[in-house]
C-alpha cells in the first residue's frame, strides 16, 4: 500500500473580507454591547419620563383627575400615548407618579421633629410645611395635587395613601407615645387642612393673612397633636 499523497495544499491564513465590520470603512459601526438596537438610553428614557411628570401635573392642574386623559398628558409632553402606557401604565398611575414627585419637598418633614428641642417641634413642623407651600415653585406642584384629590376619589385615594406612607407614619415613628399614629394624623390634618383652605380654596381672611401669623397660630394646635397627654 502507497502513502497518501499530501496533494492538497495547507489552509491559508483568514483575510479580512468587505463584509467584516471592523475593516470595512463603508460599513456601519457595531453598536455597543450594553444597547440593544431601537431602546433609548437611560438618559433618553429619563428626560421622557420627566416630560411626562411635568405634563401630567400640568394638565391635573389645570383640569382636575376627571377631565384629564393619557391622550392629552402625552400630546402636552410631545409624546406618543402608548409612551405614557410603557412607562407608567394607567392614568391613575401617571397620576401616583406625579403626585409622589410634587409631594416630595414635603417629605422631609418628619426630620425636623428631630432638629430640636420637643417643646418646639410644633412650630418646627407648621414652619416647615408653609414654607413649602410658600415657595411658588414647590406650590404649583402641590396644587395640582389637592384640586383633584378634592374632585375625584381615585385622586384622593392616591393622595391618601401618598400622606399616609410617606408623612404620618414617619413622623409617628418618632413620637414615643402608643397613640403616636393618631397624634400625627392630628397634626396633619391641620396641615393639610389650613393649607386646603388658603392656597386651593382661597378662604379669606385666611387666603390673605401673613404667613407668620398663621405659624404662630397653628403652631400651639400641631403642639398639643404631637406631645402633650
Amino acid at each position: 500500500m502507497t502513502e497518501p499523497t499530501a496533494s492538497a495544499e495547507p489552509p491559508s491564513e483568514p483575510t479580512a473580507s468587505a463584509e467584516s465590520p471592523s475593516e470595512s470603512p463603508s460599513g456601519p459601526p457595531p453598536e455597543p454591547p450594553a444597547r440593544r438596537r431601537g431602546r433609548p438610553s437611560r438618559a433618553e428614557s429619563a428626560g421622557t419620563r420627566d416630560r411626562i411628570l411635568t405634563a401630567a401635573r400640568g394638565e391635573f392642574s389645570a383640569h382636575g383627575y376627571d377631565k384629564t386623559s393619557v391622550r392629552q398628558i402625552a400630546k402636552a409632553a410631545g409624546v406618543d400615548s402608548a409612551l405614557v402606557h410603557h412607562y407608567f401604565g394607567t392614568k391613575e398611575q401617571v397620576f401616583a407618579a406625579a403626585v409622589e414627585v410634587a409631594f416630595a419637598p414635603a417629605l422631609a418633614a418628619p426630620d425636623t421633629l428631630a432638629e430640636g428641642p420637643p417643646d418646639g417641634v410644633g412650630e418646627r413642623l407648621a414652619r416647615f410645611v408653609f414654607g413649602v407651600w410658600e415657595n411658588p415653585t414647590t406650590r404649583a406642584p402641590l396644587l395640582a395635587i389637592l384640586r383633584s384629590a378634592v374632585t375625584n376619589e381615585t385622586a384622593a385615594a392616591v393622595f391618601r395613601r401618598l400622606v399616609a406612607a410617606q408623612l404620618v407614619r414617619r413622623v409617628a415613628a418618632r413620637l414615643d407615645l402608643p397613640d403616636a399614629e393618631l397624634r400625627a394624623e392630628l397634626a396633619a390634618a391641620q396641615l393639610v387642612g389650613t393649607a386646603l383652605m388658603r392656597y386651593v380654596l382661597k378662604l379669606e381672611p385666611l387666603a390673605s393673612a401673613d404667613v407668620e401669623e398663621i405659624i404662630a397660630r397653628v403652631s400651639p394646635v400641631v403642639q398639643k397633636h404631637l406631645t402633650q397627654p
